[in-house]
């Protein structure tokens, strides 16, 4: 089965376009299955953890939680949020992400 082509992807500069970590920046970390994205720094919880072999004292732990790629934009070089498009790359006949404001490939 293929996947979804999306406009995120690991590593990826993100920023939060709406919700309660509107305006936040971070990396993609991980997406999901269900179109949820885990972004490094951005939408942190509280989770009551018992103690472990990593954790022995257990206690409170704060840690990303998932928000929908749909909240989410793609930053530029500059820090600006961007659309992203696709578009047929000339030298290698292969589908490429680009910026459509600035016309930058995505890697």
């Amino acid at each position: 089965m293929q996947s979804k082509k999306l406009h995120i992807r690991k590593g990826d500069n993100v920023m939060v376009i709406t919700g309660e970590s509107k305006g936040q920046q971070g990396k993609v970390l991980v997406i999901d299955s269900k179109g949820r994205a885990i972004v490094e720094g951005v939408n942190m919880v509280s989770k009551h953890q018992k103690p472990n072999a990593e954790n022995p004292k257990g206690g409170i732990i704060q840690k990303e939680a998932p928000i929908n790629i749909s909240n989410l934009m793609v930053v530029d070089s500059k820090g600006v949020p961007r659309r992203v498009g696709r578009k047929r790359d000339e030298k290698t006949n292969k589908s490429v992400r680009y910026l459509k404001k600035s016309g930058e490939v995505i890697k």
